[in-house]
């Protein structure tokens, strides 16, 4: 008989202990979760974010997917002969290449992703921010040398409503939204950057969390100089720093500051690219991104 010292799931017990504070502050909470990067294209780093999802659906916690698809929908572009435009880090999307985002978002890259959640049980539902009125957007026209520029169905949020997804919620389902709008105005649907999409939803759903997976560590300290990562700053800190950053982070980190601001506790920048990076970040000390908090927390 092996007695209790050598026996070799001791150590599995032990993590699991240690998960016990996180399990019990998270239980019951919100966690909206941004999908993007490399984590959409490995085939190893879709299937263990699709696990972890999982896990924190069966750890009491109830998480909300939000995808967009830039390579996939360039790709397909591509493949139409259509030209793959940008503008202020913006995506030129004419009426033809408003097809192809919605065809390829609603019917491909949120296919696969409820496709691998549902291996796990009939857990994921698919939809976009066109249905039950979910995200609505006008046409959004940035300012590039002063001047307001048309780059066609780009939107801007002007309301969510959460009536749907809370309602997947309620009944234990895990919704993956598609970040897709409707008009406000003209009847149009428009493509709305998911960072963005991710942060209304994070605070429209009054959520715990949001977590934005990238390519990269976090936020840099002083990138190029040096590759240390800020671990934690305050809102206005982040604010202060975002004249700063490279135009792929600035997003992100809006959509973190935005989220932080209304009613968020916690916006997260992690690294996509580490495998159940998200499990890492939720439930250990040694958390492996970002973290934004409201200033007020920030404080102490």
């Amino acid at each position: 008989m092996t007695t209790a010292r050598k026996h070799t799931a001791l150590p599995k017990a032990q993590i699991l202990i240690e998960a016990l504070p996180w399990l019990t502050r998270h239980n019951g909470k919100t966690v909206v979760i941004k999908f993007g990067g490399n984590a959409m294209i490995d085939e190893e780093l879709k299937a263990a974010f699709a696990q972890d999802v999982v896990f924190l659906r069966h750890a009491g916690l109830k998480p909300v997917v939000v995808h967009g698809g830039g390579p996939q929908i360039s790709a397909q572009l591509d493949k139409q002969g259509l030209v793959s435009e940008f503008k202020a880090g913006l995506r030129v999307t004419t009426p033809e290449a408003m097809d192809v985002v919605r065809m390829v978002l609603a019917g491909q890259v949120q296919r696969e992703l409820v496709g691998l959640l549902n291996q796990h049980g009939p857990l994921a539902v698919g939809m976009t921010g066109e249905d039950a009125h979910t995200i609505t957007a006008i046409q959004h026209r940035p300012t590039i040398d002063g001047e307001l520029v048309d780059i066609g169905r780009v939107g801007e949020i002007t309301a969510i409503d959460t009536g749907a997804i809370q309602a997947l919620l309620d009944d234990g389902r895990i919704p993956v939204i598609s970040s897709i709008a409707r008009s406000a105005d003209d009847n149009h649907v428009y493509n709305v950057n998911a960072d963005t999409a991710a942060a209304a939803l994070a605070a429209a759903l009054n959520a715990e969390t949001l977590m934005v997976l990238t390519d990269v560590e976090g936020l840099y300290e002083d990138w190029p100089n040096s590759d240390d990562v800020i671990s934690r700053l305050t809102a206005t800190e982040l604010e202060k720093l975002l004249p700063e950053l490279s135009s792929g982070m600035v997003p992100k980190m809006q959509g973190c500051l935005h989220a932080v601001r209304n009613g968020v506790e916690t916006a997260r920048v992690i690294d996509g690219r580490v495998q159940h990076s998200i499990l890492l970040e939720i439930f250990t000390d040694e958390g492996i991104g970002t973290m934004v908090v409201p200033d007020a927390q920030g404080e102490s």
